[in-house]
């Protein structure tokens, strides 16, 4: 898939207040700090399409990028650690919650995982969660270029999810520091939306 355009449509703090739209939707989520912005940027091939911040927390909103103007990126708050209250993180996750599952658009649920790190309670439970709730999702490990990152840990963490499914969900490894991966997720957006008109 070829980036022709990408534009930053809007944030919006509830699932009523997004686009009124019809164009599948790809929702990125994972934990605070997790490379989700840089993977973004890397996927548009803009610098700066995306707001990268060491703060974790950064993302409060639902943020709608609309790509080649056939589909739609869906940044989503990050879940587990950020500084912010209990109230804020409880009313960020009924945010999230909702989105995902009332929002009919919604194609698929990129969940990026940390490969730099052993699997992470927070995100094999949030898994479960998505796997309950029957909603489609692939996981995007990022920061293999890290000096800290180990295979061993994507292999324990396809081990820990295989103790509960039948099989692997797709995965790709990424790096927006070597560029690493990035065909490979525009190439599965392109299959699911082919596959998506055919229906």
């Amino acid at each position: 898939m070829v980036i022709k355009t990408a534009q930053f449509i809007g944030s919006f703090p509830t699932i009523q207040q997004c686009p009124d739209t019809t164009l599948p939707e790809y929702a990125f989520i994972g934990r605070s700090n997790v490379g989700k912005s840089s993977l973004i940027n890397l996927l548009t091939n803009r610098n700066e399409l995306a707001k990268v911040s060491g703060t974790p927390g950064k993302t409060q909103s639902i943020n709608y990028f609309k790509i080649n103007d056939t589909w739609h990126l869906v940044d989503l708050p990050g879940y587990g650690y950020a500084k912010v209250s209990k109230k804020e993180r409880e009313r960020w996750e009924k945010m999230i919650r909702n989105y995902l599952l009332q929002r009919e658009q919604l194609a698929c649920i990129f969940v990026l995982i940390d490969a730099r790190i052993a699997p992470q309670k927070i995100d094999l439970e949030f898994v479960q969660w998505l796997g309950e709730k029957g909603l489609p999702f692939a996981f995007i490990f990022t920061k293999t270029d890290d000096r800290k990152y180990k295979a061993a840990n994507v292999e324990a963490f396809k081990k820990a999810i295989l103790e509960h499914w039948e099989e692997m969900p797709p995965y790709f490894l990424t790096s927006a520091e070597k560029k690493r991966g990035r065909e490979d997720v525009l190439a599965f957006v392109e299959n699911a939306n082919t596959a998506l008109l055919e229906q």
